[in-house]
């Protein structure tokens, strides 16, 4: 391509010399005219008033702040910034210092990558200079446990305000600015999903395990057992009218399958404390070899308002076997066991589905109640994480118009749905079952024994579990086998009956006062640490802290 010529800035030669020939007063003359209109307007611009600047209250100190750099001390961005400059609202009046602080750093970090890519190496210095301001800002703020100075906080927001501004004037393209933002989205998207799976498996493992304060009741109660010989007969000789209240069936019978004994206790002293007529009430407790001495010392070193307390342990019920229980049948399959136990099993199943709970019978126990007490009619099934708050009686009248069970309904929320807890690619389950039909909670359940006989119940349990050995059907716990099992069988209860969502979620609290049954379904227990305060008040009620074991365990 060729080069145009460069352009003669001189000026015609004709113009020069039709001034040389013009006469030397006439040159003069003009020359006086040019010089006295120069001096005019010098004077005028300098008797005017200047116009009033816009005022930064922090410009100054953060401008100072701004060149100490050696790298801006030829010129700083910010002294390029006009008078006229103004900053927008939305920047100066966050609700929230320190979540605008973080929004300018991780905005002023995509714009140091774009300026650099620009070779604009100056604009990017004053930009790293402002984020470790900003960061250092926010260090101090955490490392000292307070909020914010808010003096501090915004000169760094201004300055760095101003930066955003100039970088606005550079024009920098549009399409790599957006492309690094999507970037850094996608990277914070990445470390956020990390973080949740962290908290996941974090809060399962403090979910497992046992606290301290359990552990060494559970030990002292032992201990007490095994050398009062009062205790023992306590349980040993039950009298006739234990022995016939245990069968009766005009009264109230509860059951809780367990290994907690402080779980345990809160449920049945709750339930007798807000029962009007308590010496009805007859509880059945089923817990393990290991807790069953602990638990029975508990129950007797206690009185609930003249309740009758039963209490066995699953290792006597040898009819439970891997021959009948599809549960234990698994457990003796090496896929299985390399599933629950092992952790390196399916690396894309989250850590929950491979928690070994799920194949305790004390979980799985509830598929039996009718075989456990062949003389009972109906019972009521409740957890051992849930408060009673109301008198329970009335659930023994209530018609459940020929189905097995009744049950509070948990579909209000959409994924509480059966498509959410079964597999409908699969053909068994597709075939079957409605994919939007309403789940249910577990919990708190009246249960008609005659009906669940009738129907067989157990064995449907049976069937469903055979089927699902590969883990295809549904991945865990004791809920999607009972969706199956009891399906076209459960009666819905009036949600107030079994108010959820108290170990994971916020719930309302006029649903809590008129709920009968609080269950802390989730993994934030109220005996744990990582339970939620706010409902914590509602579990400690009904535990009596000056008990002198108790003392001796929980500090409290």
């Amino acid at each position: 391509m060729r080069r145009r010529p460069f352009l003669d800035q001189r000026r015609p030669l004709s113009f020069k010399r039709r001034w040389q020939q013009r006469p030397w007063w006439a040159r003069l003359a003009v020359s006086l005219l040019l010089a006295l209109a120069c001096l005019f307007l010098l004077l005028a611009l300098r008797g005017s008033p200047d116009p009033d600047p816009v005022v930064f209250p922090s410009t100054g100190s953060s401008r100072s702040a701004a060149t100490s750099s050696p790298l801006l001390r030829q010129r700083s961005y910010l002294d390029g910034v006009t008078d006229a400059f103004n900053m927008t609202d939305e920047m100066l009046s966050a609700h929230s210092i320190s979540r605008q602080l973080m929004d300018q750093i991780s905005l002023a970090k995509t714009y140091v990558v774009v300026a650099k890519e620009a070779n604009n190496l100056q604009f990017a210095a004053e930009l790293s200079l402002q984020i470790r301001r900003a960061q250092s800002i926010l260090a101090h703020a955490a490392a000292h446990g307070g909020t914010v100075m808010e003096q501090d906080a915004e000169k760094a927001i201004r300055d760095m305000s101003v930066l955003f501004f100039q970088a606005q004037q550079f024009r920098y393209d549009s399409a790599v600015t957006i492309m690094k933002l999507k970037g850094q989205i996608q990277s914070l998207e990445e470390k956020s999903k990390a973080e949740a799976e962290k908290s996941t498996k974090y809060g399962q493992i403090a979910a497992e395990e046992l606290p301290k304060g359990l552990y060494c009741l559970g030990v002292r109660l032992t201990i007490e057992w095994f050398k009062s010989t009062e205790l023992q007969r306590k349980f040993t000789e039950k009298s006739p009218a234990v022995q016939s209240n245990l069968r009766d069936n005009s009264l109230y019978h509860y059951c809780v399958f367990s290994d907690n004994i402080l779980a345990v206790s809160v449920v049945v002293n709750s339930t007798t404390l807000n029962s009007m007529h308590p010496e009805k009430i007859v509880f059945h407790l089923v817990t393990d070899e290991v807790n069953y001495a602990p638990m029975r010392a508990w129950f007797a070193l206690n009185d609930y308002r003249g309740a009758t307390v039963e209490i066995q342990k699953v290792e006597d019920f040898t009819w439970l076997n891997a021959s009948y229980v599809p549960v234990l049948k698994q457990l003796q399959n090496a896929a299985t066991q390399n599933f629950y136990f092992s952790g390196s099993g399916n690396r894309g199943t989250p850590i929950k589905f491979r928690n070994p709970k799920y194949l305790s019978m004390l979980n799985h126990l509830r598929f039996y109640i009718p075989e456990i007490y062949p003389e009972l009619r109906k019972v009521v099934f409740l957890d051992d994480d849930i408060v009673v708050q109301k008198d329970l009686s009335e659930l023994f009248t209530i018609n459940l118009n020929g189905n097995v069970m009744g049950a509070v309904e948990t579909c209000m929320e959409t994924f509480h749905r059966f498509h959410k807890y079964l597999n409908h690619s699969h053909p068994l389950i597709r075939a079957h079952f409605d994919p939007d039909a309403c789940g249910w909670a577990f919990g708190m359940n009246v249960l008609d024994l005659v009906e669940w006989r009738k129907n067989n119940v157990t064995g449907i349990y049976h069937y469903w579990q055979e089927r699902n050995a590969d883990h295809t059907l549904w991945k865990l716990g004791s809920l999607p086998p009972g969706l199956l099992a009891f399906y076209g069988l459960v009666e819905a209860l009036d949600p107030k009956w079994h108010v959820l969502g108290l170990g994971y979620t916020t719930v309302d609290p006029a649903t809590i006062k008129e709920g009968a049954v609080l269950h802390y379904n989730g993994n934030m227990k109220p005996w744990l640490k990582i339970g939620m305060e706010k409902y914590k008040g509602f579990w400690d009620s009904y535990v009596d802290y000056s008990h002198p074991l108790l003392q001796r365990c929980f500090t409290h």
